[in-house]
């Protein structure tokens, strides 16, 4: 039986991060966890199987679906405060009567290289005059065994404007607890973030300025979902998780689409970050159907140790 590298007493031990990941885990610590045995260990992850590798360098990063996306869009560690200038765009509020997916829960699978990390559903409710959004994340398999991950993510907003009013996580991931509360105060132009170490129980207290009206990481795309999306089309609009950063999409093509619910005429959006610290780190193609629903069937985000995939299952009412 082969022993563990030098100083690495179990197989959640020995932080090292690739370097070119270093750049993406300061918005999400807890990914970098899941980064941990990336070189220290690749001898014996290596000669314990590609797969064991994989489970341990991108098992956390399911934690972003959405909760993946999530991260790239925002980055959320900085000083106590900051301050940003006005936004130069702005969010357009959904046009009368429009139709919103309530009561519709996607539910996706994670993949890289054709394995599956895990699984995570997006849901829109009412709320009395708001909304609700809801996501999870879900480990499975091999990554559920080695780092496990079970994230879940509420955003309210005003459906007269689509600005975010809260935004609240509980995360668990591998042998880390926590839980973030974020409240938007457009009065005041200010941003309050409350966080909770579930395990040793150390809280930390920030406020950011907030320039205007923004949506969140997990709302920014049910905002997309809600634009014409016509063919050549481009958008500009701030998505905050306590600090903003302004995100271009633009709608570039046509495409036929097949995932595991069905086979979609859709067009192809490429989201990325123009301004703040995430700007030219990565991209993030979306797919939204052609039809009226606008349903999002398969998002892909790029970065610069490879690319992640999340494929509609299906839709749950």
């Amino acid at each position: 039986m082969s022993r563990l590298p030098k100083g690495l007493k179990s197989g959640r031990e020995s932080w090292a991060v690739p370097p070119g990941l270093r750049w993406f885990f300061p918005s999400y610590p807890a990914l970098k966890r899941g980064a941990k045995l990336a070189r220290p260990c690749r001898g014996w992850i290596l000669e314990h199987g590609g797969l064991l590798r994989v489970s341990l360098l991108y098992g956390s990063l399911l934690c972003c679906l959405i909760l993946l996306i999530a991260a790239w869009l925002t980055a959320q560690q900085g000083p106590p405060t900051a301050t940003i200038g006005p936004a130069p765009v702005q969010i357009a509020p959904p046009r009368p009567n429009y139709p919103f997916p309530d009561g519709r829960s996607y539910v996706y699978s994670a993949e890289w290289h054709l394995i599956t990390a895990g699984t995570g559903v997006v849901r829109m409710d009412t709320a009395g005059n708001e909304r609700k959004v809801t996501a999870s994340a879900e480990s499975s398999g091999a990554v559920n065994v080695i780092f496990p991950v079970h994230d879940r993510f509420e955003s309210h907003f005003d459906p007269r404007t689509f600005c975010s009013l809260s935004i609240f996580k509980h995360s668990e991931e591998g042998s880390h607890k926590r839980e973030t509360s974020i409240h938007f105060d457009y009065a005041s132009k200010k941003s309050t973030l409350d966080e909770k170490n579930l395990k040793t129980g150390e809280t930390k207290h920030v406020e950011n300025d907030l320039a205007g009206c923004a949506t969140d990481v997990i709302t920014g795309f049910y905002y997309l979902q809600s634009l014409p999306l016509q063919l050549g089309a481009s958008y500009e609009f701030p998505i905050s998780d306590g600090k903003t950063t302004i995100v271009h999409a633009s709608v570039d093509k046509r495409e036929q689409i097949k995932v595991p619910v069905g086979t979609f005429p859709a067009v192809m959006l490429t989201v990325e970050a123009t301004s703040g610290p995430l700007q030219s780190k990565g991209k993030v193609w979306v797919w939204y159907s052609e039809d009226s629903s606008h349903t999002p069937v398969q998002m892909r985000v790029k970065l610069g140790w490879g690319t992640l995939l999340f494929r509609l299952q299906r839709i749950e009412k």
